[in-house]
């Protein structure tokens, strides 16, 4: 199935890229695409701990099964201002 992940603030300079789409099996879960991500872009695996993650418009954790054309957000530990 394919999954469009799109990155959020920092995240973008971290990983190179405003957006991307990843193929995983059916039934994979949210951490599993994590994994797949984390393992491609280090840098972002510094961040996995406080890592805000959306599916659709609505906040998930990583257990969560994504479905075929689900888009995933990440997004930053918040920042003052």
């Amino acid at each position: 199935m394919t999954i469009r992940v799109q990155f959020w603030s920092y995240f973008k300079e971290l990983t190179g890229c405003a957006h991307l789409t990843e193929e995983l099996p059916e039934g994979s879960t949210v951490d599993e695409l994590l994994k797949r991500l984390h393992a491609r872009h280090p840098k972002l695996a510094a961040f996995q701990n406080s890592t805000f993650i959306a599916v659709g418009l609505d906040y998930q954790g990583r257990s969560h099964v994504l479905r075929a054309g689900d888009e995933v957000s990440l997004f930053p530990p918040v920042q003052g201002g």
